[in-house]
């Protein structure tokens, strides 16, 4: 099975052009499959049927995991199965019989702006390392990014004076995303008084955030960080990282409509209407400037 796995993860990377995060998640996922069917002696694909995965998913219920990873199981064997029917591998993909999990309905927990204050202000900016969390905690809700965009920003993807940061997302797709005041004067701060103190000529390569020994940090190292200021933090409500893009778009949604009511009011509808018809064309044009922004980046 072991050559199954390395030749459809090479697939993932260079044909599905997959991140290597990406690429592990199914790793780890598959691996366990794979030692499920092994301690079952399988070991050809061809014996792998519906009653089996079915199996699978039952002692994965019974382990107490989550729904969502359950999903996530399935949706990393779907892809497996339908890379081995495609290349004629299997003559049926067995999972095409399996149900998938179904996942619980749990609305994500929303923070009022004094709570996401309460978080900011965790981390004691008088500390070399606080300073750096503290303007962690800022591009995060700023912009609403990932980890893995987080630990990937450099130097070159800053344009503070144009109030934009550029990000490569998933399957390194690349975009420029707004940033805001508060958090480009403490990446101000940061590059000032913090950076400079950490850096180290052979280890940096240019990453913005770095860890205490000067490397770029990991994964890990930003999720202990935000981790342990949510834990430290007054706010009651049970709160994810993922969030933290969640409840800064529902902030932004919050403050537009705010305007649109206020405007309606003080204009009248049939002004209001006529607004919100500039308002589109402006729209298109942003749109437009910010493919500009991103040809001339690259001209950089």
């Amino acid at each position: 099975m072991n050559v199954f796995l390395k030749e459809y993860f090479t697939y993932l990377k260079l044909e599905k052009n997959l991140s290597e995060n990406t690429v592990s998640s199914y790793r780890n996922d598959l691996s366990s499959f794979i030692r499920f069917i092994e301690e079952r002696e399988i070991n050809d694909p061809s014996q792998i049927d519906s009653r089996l995965l079915i199996s699978f998913f039952t002692n994965l219920e019974k382990v107490g995991l989550t729904s969502s990873s359950a999903a996530r199981y399935y949706s990393s064997l779907k892809g497996f199965l339908n890379y081995l029917f495609v290349n004629n591998y299997i003559k049926s993909n067995p999972i095409e019989k399996v149900s998938p999990p179904k996942l619980a309905k749990n609305l994500p927990g929303v923070l009022s702006f004094a709570e996401i204050e309460k978080i900011l202000s965790l981390p004691n900016t008088a500390e070399i390392l606080g300073m750096r969390d503290k303007t962690i905690l800022e591009v995060f809700y700023a912009c609403g990014l990932r980890i893995s965009e987080l630990i990937s920003l450099k130097l070159s993807d800053l344009f503070l004076n144009e109030e934009m940061i550029r990000v490569f997302g998933k399957g390194s797709k690349e975009r420029v995303v707004p940033i805001g005041s508060s958090a480009i004067n403490w990446i101000n701060v940061y590059l000032t008084k913090s950076r400079p103190l950490l850096q180290k000529r052979m280890k940096s390569e240019n990453y913005l955030f770095l860890n205490s020994r000067g490397s770029k940090l990991s994964r890990m190292g930003v999720w202990k960080i935000v981790s342990r200021y949510i834990k430290e933090s007054p706010v009651s409500k049970k709160l994810l990282i993922r969030i933290l893009l969640d409840i800064r778009l529902q902030h932004i949604l919050l403050k537009v409509a705010l305007i649109f009511v206020r405007f309606r009011k003080c204009l009248g509808m049939q002004i209001f209407l006529q607004l919100k018809s500039i308002l589109t064309s402006i729209e298109n044009s942003l749109s437009k400037f910010t493919n500009n922004f991103i040809l001339a980046a690259n001209m950089k």
